[in-house]
């Protein structure tokens, strides 16, 4: 079997990446079987050791185990989100027991927790301190999965995390699934009205991918449905698609809120076990935030002044429909389009002006040129290297000095086989203990496709969120640890985007945009009154942003705040919380809960969503430092970025690395300027 599946056999390519053409989905449950097997026997030899406990024998040695395992999934689990079929999904939904079972084996046994008990109690004496962190680490996952409990909880827990794995996989294939199976096709020119060419480009494009030669399709991917909401003159189509968007995951065989009603339950009967009052509190108890009550301290300190600030957009975007003949209230499929008029209004600044200026591969490049001048890091594309769709782009990284640090792949594009959204993984990750490994990291987008022989225009939020993944992708990138276990982006859930989220104010600079933001038919640099009244308007519609994204985080942690989830209905209980909070007239959650991949669709972000507003903190005060010294550039500072955050991973806790990096603690204050909102928070 080893040497007929692909899976199992060495890999003859370089930089040993995956061989994705001799890869078929026949191949991964017999290797995930093999795998699996194989992980089992190393647990057993570890725990079973008759040698007294050391650092090597134990720890050491169960980072070194589940090699293959490790391998299978990451191929598996990569293509599962970005490039998936009808067979994938099958095998996802059979193995997401599985898998949770295997975990489970591994962080309830009770000889193997022994051991790493023993050593967490002699204390670290003899450990340099990332062997003591890795320590440290180990023996709170095995803690908080229940390894101290009596069988009968273990043995409930262990259910309870095979039911949660499936539900999440079924989650996360019926939201998919909606996106798929809608699209909006336009008919004629009265259905494009104030569609400007960027976007019929890009439409006719989606039609011609479903065979509608001549015709143009919007889809439910973000970068297609958001910008046709920011321009369409057809009110009634706005409020089509409008509709289709916030109501995927919610009705016929794709209705997610009987998944979401046993998530929560499974959830807090899993934090009661662990002896926490909720799931919320489980969960934060291993972060930088510690508990709910400071989590929602931070969110309901920015609530205020931004749902201020978004009532007071509202109204403004009242007043400028009923001036041009508009009679009827504004409704959440009206926002994206009158903020757009008003932006014009206000800074003659609309998107139609900056996307020209926006090419893709300009701003990979400016991406790129960022991380040279912050870290010495280059980026050389190469051809020889196997993909797994077409679109997908390859590129060596090395240092200043030549040596190897990485490679990047580049998967930009929207398709029906993937997932919507935008993220970072991996399909090796950087490590020392089984000698230079070096890490393979990709970065997933869902731009529109433009045309054969036209360039891909990007939204100034597309780019920006294409800088926000890179972020991430240098996280990984950057990685110069020994141990896997605290490598790259494996860091707090409320610190992992604070990378990320700083690397996108690079994009925001003049220096930058000047440089890449060339546009795509005269290559002239976008003008510099342009790029001011674009840096004057930097935080106009932030009420709306800042509600969008704060009610999202607000639901989120009040349903795992839940001790009884009986009856629990997601739509309603959502609806409940967005009352109490007062969500202004016409706004709509940015995730609304029955399509709330980040939060349903596995564990990731479950009670943790308001982690992107705690970074925020962090990296809002944190390019302060580049600021103060007067050069976003500065090489000490970017040296000090490297070193106590892009290289560290989990090193150190995170508020020691923010420390370390900056000096200092972080001023909250920063975030609230950041986002315009210091005036309406007095």
């Amino acid at each position: 079997m080893t040497a007929e599946n692909p899976l199992l056999a060495p890999w003859n390519t370089p930089f040993d990446v995956p061989p994705f053409a001799a890869i078929e989905p026949a191949h991964y449950t017999p290797a995930f079987q093999a795998a699996i097997a194989e992980h089992e026997a190393e647990i057993a030899d570890i725990a079973d050791n008759a040698e007294a406990p050391t650092f090597d024998n134990t720890i050491a040695a169960m980072e070194r185990a589940g090699r293959s395992l490790d391998r299978v999934a990451n191929v598996f689990f990569n293509l599962t989100g970005a490039h998936t079929n009808d067979e994938l999904e099958t095998i996802e939904l059979d193995l997401a027991p599985v898998l949770a079972r295997h975990s489970n084996g591994i962080y309830q046994n009770a000889r193997l927790f022994d051991r790493i008990d023993t050593l967490f109690k002699a204390g670290d004496a003899g450990l340099d301190a990332e062997q003591a962190r890795v320590l440290e680490r180990y023996h709170t996952s095995f803690v908080r999965a229940g390894a101290g409990l009596s069988p009968e909880a273990k043995t409930r827990l262990g259910a309870i995390a095979e039911r949660l794995a499936t539900l999440g996989t079924n989650f996360g294939q019926n939201v998919l699934a909606d996106e798929k199976s809608w699209s909006l096709t336009l008919e004629g020119e009265a259905d494009l009205a104030g569609l400007p060419d960027f976007l019929r480009d890009a439409a006719a494009q989606a039609a011609r991918d479903r065979g509608l030669d001549g015709k143009h399709v919007i889809t439910l991917s973000r970068s297609s449905i958001e910008p046709f909401l920011q321009f369409s003159a057809r009110r009634d189509l706005r409020e089509k698609a409008f509709a289709a968007w916030i109501a995927r995951g919610e009705a016929g065989k794709t209705d997610n809120r009987a998944i979401i009603a046993e998530t929560v339950q499974l959830r807090a009967e899993r934090a009661k076990l662990l002896g926490f009052p909720s799931f919320a509190h489980f969960r934060l108890d291993d972060s930088m935030a510690k508990t709910p009550e400071a989590a929602m301290g931070l969110l309901r300190s920015v609530w205020k002044p931004a749902r201020a600030q978004a009532v007071a957009e509202r109204q403004a975007l009242q007043a400028l429909a009923q001036s041009e003949g508009g009679n009827f209230d504004i409704a959440a499929w009206d926002w994206r389009y009158y903020s757009e008029k008003r932006r014009k209004a206000e800074f003659d600044l609309d998107e139609s002006q900056l996307k020209p200026y926006l090419q893709l591969d300009k701003i990979i490049e400016a991406a790129f040129d960022t991380a040279t001048r912050l870290f010495g890091v280059t980026f050389t594309e190469r051809f020889d290297v196997p993909v797994y769709h077409p679109d997908v782009r390859v590129f060596e990284v090395k240092d200043r000095d030549g040596n190897p640090v990485g490679l990047f792949l580049g998967d930009y594009f929207a398709r029906s086989s993937k997932r919507s959204g935008a993220w970072m993984s991996d399909y090796r990750g950087q490590e020392k203990l089984a000698g230079d490994i070096r890490p393979i990291i990709v970065n997933v987008m869902n731009f529109a496709k433009a045309a054969a022989g036209q360039p891909t225009l990007l939204s100034f939020d597309d780019a920006r969120t294409l800088f926000h993944e890179f972020g991430h992708g240098l996280h990984g990138l950057l990685s110069d640890v020994t141990y896997p276990r605290i490598a790259g982006t494996n860091v707090a859930r409320d610190f992992v985007e604070f990378p990320s989220q700083l690397y996108e104010h690079w994009f925001e600079q003049p220096d930058v945009l000047e440089r890449f933001a060339l546009h795509y038919k005269t290559g002239e640099p976008m003008p510099k009154a342009l790029i001011e009244r674009l840096m004057a308007s930097r935080t106009f519609n932030q009420g709306f942003a800042t509600v969008e994204y704060v009610s999202s985080a607000l639901v989120d942690l009040e349903l795992h705040l839940l001790d009884d989830t009986e009856g629990l209905d997601a739509s309603a209980f959502e609806q409940k919380v967005l009352d109490e909070i007062g969500m202004p007239q016409a706004m709509v959650m940015r995730h609304r809960s029955p399509h709330f991949q980040h939060v349903f669709a596995g564990d990731g972000y479950s009670s943790a969503y308001y982690s992107y507003l705690w970074s925020e903190v962090l990296d809002a005060d944190g390019f302060g430092a580049f600021e103060e010294a007067g050069d976003i550039f500065a090489p000490e500072v970017a040296t000090k970025l490297r070193d106590y955050v892009y290289a560290a991973g989990n090193r150190r806790k995170p508020e020691e690395a923010y420390r370390a990096f900056r000096g200092r603690d972080p001023e909250p204050s920063a975030l609230l300027k950041k986002r315009g909102l210091l005036e309406a928070a007095e």
